[in-house]
């Protein structure tokens, strides 16, 4: 069996920048595919993030830092494209002058799940997905229940958002622990705060459906991002701080291309690199998830195999501190064909 399925991970996620002009209309087609799920940042101010999908349409937009319901802005992301998208001119996407990220996944397939028809789940679902990336995108009504979300694998991550309430984001992650009646651990994705067991959130996901209690989600229309795990390609999972500035070493199996992590035993900012604001180790451009903040800078090395933490910071390598991250890769450690990644 081929250590991996996927020998070009930028055909499903991809990381693209650029400099804002005011132009109206202006196309950006650098993505290399059609995004599904585009998460937009600016680099240089403090304004929101600006998270985007196929599922709710182009110009619905919601914020990895706050609460609020979902905003209808049409002039940011006027449209997706074949390779990308249609900017107009809000500032907080394409200010002139002003530096921005992107990043972009490709779900692509189209689903729908009548709950009562198929017997799969409680409450009725439709979608986007791709079962290649492990990725899916899910909207449904309602807080109770069981919901279809097309991956065919259990997934190791959701992040899910009410649309018409403002609700704190609630995300599942697998190195949070098993999902049950006597553990129901959470993060809050636009917050600090250590992990929760709150009594109400998520039940440990199937193959076919993931459970959501009520409080999780508002009783009204909400929107899911799932993530299942695929070598060479995504890693979700856990790792405990040394509170050393010669860090922990994560192997994920792949020179990576994307990094998230988060504190679960204490308050702490989620943290987010990537390889387009850092080409070369070590890399330290830093974008904190939960805050509209400009961004800063904390070291870390992404090498063909995984990632080296370059410093002692609370935030990412306390001794003894508990974290969770997630992962996309440039590069597979070796390809299908039995070539090996080169290091940074």
């Amino acid at each position: 069996m081929a250590y991996t399925t996927i020998d070009k991970p930028s055909d499903y996620f991809n990381t693209i920048l650029w400099t804002g002009n005011d132009t109206d209309n202006r196309i950006i087609s650098t993505v290399g595919f059609a995004p599904n799920w585009s998460w937009i940042k600016a680099r240089n101010n403090s304004d929101q993030h600006y998270l985007v999908d196929t599922v709710r349409g182009s110009t619905k937009v919601i914020f990895s830092d706050s609460t609020s319901s979902e905003q209808t802005r049409v002039s940011a992301v006027k449209a997706f494209y074949q390779e990308g998208y249609i900017l107009g001119q809000e500032a907080q996407v394409n200010r002139n002058g002003g530096t921005f990220v992107s990043w972009n996944w490709k779900a692509g397939t189209s689903f729908t799940n009548d709950a009562s028809s198929t017997g799969v789940g409680s409450i009725d679902s439709a979608g986007s997905v791709s079962t290649d990336a492990g990725f899916s995108i899910v909207a449904w009504n309602g807080n109770d229940g069981t919901i279809a979300h097309g991956l065919g694998v259990k997934p190791a991550m959701i992040i899910i958002k009410s649309r018409q309430t403002s609700n704190n984001w609630v995300v599942f992650h697998k190195g949070l622990g098993t999902m049950s009646a006597a553990s129901n651990s959470i993060l809050i994705l636009n917050g600090t705060a250590a992990k929760d067991d709150p009594g109400a959130g998520f039940a440990e996901p199937t193959t076919s459906v993931f459970t959501i209690k009520g409080g999780a989600a508002a009783n009204d229309n909400n929107i899911g991002y799932l993530f299942a795990e695929k070598q060479g390609y995504s890693k979700f999972g856990s790792y405990t701080g040394n509170g050393n500035a010669n860090g922990p070493f994560i192997y994920t199996g792949f020179k990576p291309a994307f990094f998230i992590i988060k504190r679960t035993d204490a308050t702490s900012d989620w943290f987010l690199w990537d390889n387009k604001r850092g080409a070369i180790n070590e890399i330290t451009a830093r974008i904190v998830p939960n805050e509209n903040a400009a961004e800063g800078s904390a070291s870390m090395d992404f090498v063909s195999n995984g990632i080296k933490f370059r410093n002692d910071a609370a935030g990412r390598n306390a001794s003894g501190g508990t974290y969770i991250y997630m992962a996309f890769a440039e590069n597979p450690f070796v390809t299908s064909t039995g070539i090996p990644a080169t290091a940074r």
